[in-house]
């Protein structure tokens, strides 16, 4: 099941929701004021600290000695 992040266009509050394959928009509201007027809003993808594969040392033939 995806997880989107939406906000409330009622009162600005941002929230992530898990979103069943066949659920319907009636059960997607605001956690915080219940209102079923909200957006589905852009949110990057985070892998977490230390997992920025552009920070760091690179080895582009496989064969370097990080040790």
């Amino acid at each position: 099941m995806p997880i989107y992040t939406y906000e409330c266009k009622s009162c600005g509050q941002k929230f992530d929701l898990l979103i069943n394959v066949g659920a319907g928009k009636e059960e997607m509201k605001c956690t915080k004021c219940n209102s079923k007027d909200i957006k589905k809003i852009f949110a990057p993808f985070n892998t977490g600290p230390g997992n920025d594969s552009s920070s760091g040392p690179s080895c582009p033939t496989g064969t370097c000695n990080l040790g």
